[in-house]
This record gives structure tokens, C-alpha cells and sequence, in this order.
């Protein structure tokens, strides 16, 4: 399937366990087993998805720090799980570089989000970006 599939299927998975936030295992298994993935694809699915939601937290709170004017509420439910998916990489995934994620989540976005969806999450991204050490992969942001 490669990457970028499966980074799409991760993000379709991350906003559906937004909006129904019952039976989450049901669900990931549910999206595995209906689609036709490799292993190597369900791991990084399960890496991505059970990583966001295991540091949401942290990953919300950077959303709202370098989101000036949008709380978390506020953004789309989408736009909200390609932040949450994008960041997860950036800060816990150290085989995918940086500017990948970014440029992803900003392809997720016009793909399935609004018009200014993509400069919205760009400008989020990058301010991110700019507060990570990127060699040491620092999560104190």
C-alpha cells in the first residue's frame, strides 16, 4: 500500500475515533481487517493511531500554543486529526523527517478539508517545527 496510503488511512481512522469515541479497539481492528493492508502497513497504522491518542494530551497542547486564536474546539474535527497524526510523526517518529510530515498533513488537508485548511496547518506545523530540536527528537516543546 505504501506511506502515504497508510498515513491517509491513519487519519481517516484518527477522525473516526473522534466522532465515535466508543468501541476504539472494535473500530482499529474493524479498519485492518476490511481493507487490504500489509503488515507492515497495520503496524504503522497502529503505531500512528493508538500514538496519538496515547499522548493526545501533549499533542492538543501543542495544537493550542501555536494555534493563536483557535482552541481545540474550534478547529475542524479533520483538520484537528491531520494536527494530531502530523505532530505524533514530528515528535515521536524519528524515521520520518520533518518536513515530510509537514508536507503530508498539508496534502491531507486539501485533499480533505477546506480551502484554507492547508495554510492553516502549515503555519501550525511550522511553528512546531521551529521549537523542536530535530536531532534529538526533544518532546519538551
Amino acid at each position: 500500500m505504501g506511506r502515504k496510503a497508510s498515513r491517509e488511512e491513519a487519519m481517516k481512522l484518527i477522525y473516526q475515533l473522534e466522532i465515535q469515541k466508543e468501541d476504539r479497539d472494535e473500530q482499529i481492528s474493524s479498519v485492518l481487517q476490511n481493507n487490504d493492508f500489509n503488515s507492515k502497513d497495520k503496524v504503522f497504522i497502529l503505531d500512528v493511531v493508538n500514538g496519538v491518542f496515547n499522548n493526545q494530551s501533549l499533542i492538543d497542547n501543542k495544537i493550542a500554543g501555536c494555534s493563536k486564536g483557535w482552541k481545540i474546539g474550534r478547529i475542524s474535527r479533520v483538520d484537528l486529526a491531520i494536527l494530531r497524526l502530523s505532530i505524533y510523526e514530528m515528535l515521536f517518529r524519528e524515521d520520518i523527517p520533518m518536513n515530510v510530515s509537514i508536507n503530508e498533513a498539508i496534502e491531507l488537508a486539501k485533499k480533505f478539508s477546506g480551502q484554507d485548511a492547508g495554510a492553516f496547518i502549515n503555519g501550525v506545523l511550522g511553528k512546531i517545527a521551529q521549537l523542536v530540536d530535530l536531532p534529538q527528537k526533544d518532546h519538551k516543546l
